[in-house]
């Protein structure tokens, strides 16, 4: 991770930042002018992870030093220090593009979790950017990909909406990018946002921002993915799932390019080209009274429909090709090779979960491989299985079936004898990768709870349902214990 970089003439602040900075494992470095941080941009050309800066300072201020550093590192979070009297020059600094603002004087733990988002943004945008610049856009021989890209380039030079559908895994965001990328707006930001990854009370102020003081907790003004969106692309995927009010609000700033933050009173326009895309059938949505008629129409300008990868097999050996360079790239490792065997036994498979799970596939394959070339034989069970060959799979890394339905057998039934588990680990890595390519999104959540409830019963029956004994077997509180029981269900 790159040091966190902090501005300011307040050699009191600048220490106070350090030290709780460092004590969450962040690096620092310090400077007390813009000038000190110009002439570090100028002599190392790599920027920090994250610059926060004091709005007054000897020699400049921080709003002269955020357009200067935004010319040279779009992509870098900046946080602007300020006294309260200061508020209405740090609000203006949203519109050079600042992460956020931070009031002086500051809580201490409340700065650095700001900082600590910055970071994560930073870092998901350097992760985004590696992945569009170190492998090809999209990747496809077949007819039905040749006629993706041709219509991506009679697109080329135009700004209409689009809609993209197809099969979750797909590939829908990376034809999005390309849209993108080959359009009159490429200098501009590529903003994407998830409609059904955020909770619906917080999707309204994530897409058009908020006013300080709009709700609770809203402490600054912050911008939505529409302004981060100015001047390029706003991609909402899966916008099938976006709950019905804020269709309305979405469909009014389609129709007069115009929105209101969050609490706002004045109008703030919208130069953003909207790029939707969803897995459901809007059509349907649409007869079922959930989705907007009207915005149906207004989405569905120019739509492109991603096919899936059953419709485009003979595009699977390539593209296994090079998720596996692409596996071995970002583990350091040789790449590995897999024969024509495999390739075949790869292309007979259906893939549910589409490209997203090939690559899952791929990657797996990167570490648990034996050898430089893989073999039939070397694929994960699921896919011998689902061609039809049977795979045996061996008790040490057998997995138990994903039914969902847990076992009401008494714990005591339940219990196994040591030699009869010879490497649990293998049947746990086993169930995940079975769940991963599944195209489940709860795989953490579900097999965490599957393990501490079977690590609960376990330790009941161990100690006849005595809970206090059974707390202090395994090192947890009795408050943890009881209330682990009532969440996972174990109430008798």
């Amino acid at each position: 991770m790159k040091p966190i970089w902090i501005a300011d003439d307040d050699q009191s602040i600048r220490f106070v930042l350090e030290k709780a900075l460092q004590r969450e494992q962040m690096p620092t470095r310090s400077f007390t002018n813009p000038r000190e941080v110009l002439a570090a941009l100028d002599e190392e050309g790599e920027g920090p992870q994250v610059l926060v800066s004091d709005i007054r300072m000897p020699g400049g201020s921080g709003l002269e030093l955020l357009e200067k550093v935004k010319a040279r590192h779009p992509g870098l979070p900046v946080i602007i220090m300020t006294a309260f009297s200061d508020l209405d020059s740090a609000v203006s600094a949203f519109q050079g593009g600042a992460f956020e603002y931070l009031p002086k004087p500051f809580d201490l733990p409340k700065a650095v979790e700001l900082i600590r988002r910055a970071v994560d943004e930073s870092q998901r945008e350097e992760v985004a950017q590696e992945s569009i610049t170190a492998a090809p856009e999209m990747l496809g021989q077949a007819p039905a990909m040749q006629d993706v890209f041709r219509a991506i380039g009679r697109l080329s030079q135009s700004n209409v909406t689009v809609l993209i559908t197809g099969e979750s895994g797909s590939g829908k965001e990376l034809v999005a990018r390309a849209l993108h990328k080959h359009s009159p707006r490429a200098n501009g930001p590529f903003v994407a946002i998830n409609t059904a990854a955020i909770p619906k009370d917080l999707l309204e102020s994530e897409l058009f921002g908020h006013e300080r003081g709009a709700f609770t907790g809203a402490q600054t003004m912050r911008r939505g993915r529409f302004e981060q969106a100015e001047g390029g692309t706003l991609f909402l995927d899966e916008i099938g799932d976006m709950p019905f009010d804020l269709q309305t609000r979405l469909l009014r700033v389609l129709s007069d390019g115009h929105f209101y933050r969050v609490g706002g009173h004045s109008a703030v326009k919208a130069n953003v080209r909207v790029i939707a895309a969803t897995h459901q059938d809007l059509e349907q949505r649409v007869k079922e009274g959930v989705f907007r008629e009207d915005l149906f129409h207004r989405l569905n300008v120019i739509r492109l429909r991603l096919p899936a990868l059953r419709e485009r097999r003979e595009d699977i050996p390539m593209l296994a090709r090079h998720f596996l360079q692409q596996s071995a790239r970002q583990l350091g490792v040789e790449p590995k090779r897999i024969s024509d065997a495999a390739l075949e036994k790869l292309s007979r498979f259906s893939f549910p979960g589409n490209v997203r799970q090939l690559e899952n596939v791929c990657h797996w394959l990167t570490v648990m491989a034996p050898a430089q070339v893989i073999e039939p034989k070397d694929l994960p069970p699921e896919i011998g299985l689902a061609v039809g060959e049977g795979a045996s799979v061996p008790a040490s890394s057998a997995s138990v079936p994903s039914t969902g339905v847990e076992s009401s057998a008494p714990a005591a039934a339940l219990s196994v004898a040591p030699a009869a588990v010879t490497d649990w680990e293998s049947g746990l890595q086993a169930e995940a990768m079975s769940l991963l390519l599944s195209g489940r999104m709860d795989v953490w959540d579900e097999l965490t709870r599957r393990f501490e409830r079977k690590l609960i019963l376990t330790a009941l029956d161990n100690t006849r349902g005595r809970r206090i004994e059974a707390a202090h077997k395994l090192g947890i509180g009795r408050n943890t214990i009881t209330r682990k029981i009532q969440e996972l269900g174990l109430e008798e």
